[in-house]
């Protein structure tokens, strides 16, 4: 049976629900959900709230190439971002390159609560501060550290912030935002949705460029912290949105 589940319907839905697995195979929904724990153990696909998405396998050049991209950018903007983070608050921190430098910098803090599914963001906080840091059970993703499974949104839900620092793949003319993976952008809107303040931390190069998946849009973002401006429509949507402008 776990062979079957690895075959066409996958490639016309990276998303599997668990109402359209049973039938769609002939099982019950007991028999899906183990032959789903076995491909997520076998790394094949990775379970989320509600159903399953497939992996994508990781090539080992992404993660340095991510950290060499605009890598001065990157830390600019994690020491801006940082700088917004008040003493005490409760912080929800998104996993990637740019949160990975933006919580370098936000060493310099006092007393933060930290949620994040980001084993290298919580890493460089738990050695060098006395942040209380929670991070959610699950498999970790290669190539940049994160921490997923099924009740990952569910786990973030259990949680209130003051801040939400989060750090997408894409933010098109639309002025929509978005991420190319299901339970990354399941994960960010969890802690959009429990947050009193969000803040975008992401370079230029993100700018014109449409994700994958929809994680929302500019009106769900309160502070853009970022390099550089300069597209005229994407200046017009953030006004219209409301967003504060970090550059």
């Amino acid at each position: 049976m776990t062979a079957s589940l690895t075959s066409t319907p996958w490639s016309e839905a990276p998303l599997l629900t668990w109402p359209r697995r049973s039938p769609l195979y002939g099982v019950t929904t007991q028999t899906a959900r183990r032959d789903i724990m076995a491909l997520e153990q076998g790394g094949k696909v990775r379970r989320l709230h509600g159903g399953a998405t497939i992996s994508a396998p990781v090539d080992p050049t992404v993660l340095r190439q991510r950290h060499v991209e605009n890598a001065a950018a990157k830390e600019r903007i994690g020491s801006l971002t940082a700088e917004l983070v008040p003493d005490g608050a409760a912080v929800f921190i998104d996993t990637g390159t740019t949160c990975e430098a933006m919580a370098r910098a936000l060493v310099k803090r006092r007393d933060l609560r930290v949620v994040t599914y980001s084993l290298r963001v919580a890493t460089t906080l738990s050695e060098s501060t006395n942040f209380a840091i929670a991070v959610p059970g699950g498999f970790v993703r290669q190539v940049d550290g994160g921490v997923f499974r099924e009740e990952t949104s569910e786990y973030i839900r259990r949680f209130k912030f003051d801040v939400a620092i989060i750090s997408v793949s894409g933010v098109d003319h639309d002025g929509d935002i978005g991420d190319d993976d299901h339970a990354e952008v399941a994960a960010v809107a969890a802690a959009i949705g429990q947050s009193a303040r969000t803040i975008m931390a992401v370079d230029s190069s993100k700018f014109g460029r449409r994700a994958l998946v929809r994680l929302g849009s500019l009106h769900d973002i309160h502070t853009l912290v970022t390099d550089t401006l300069s597209e005229e429509r994407l200046l017009a949507r953030l006004r219209d949105s409301g967003v504060e402008i970090c550059v």
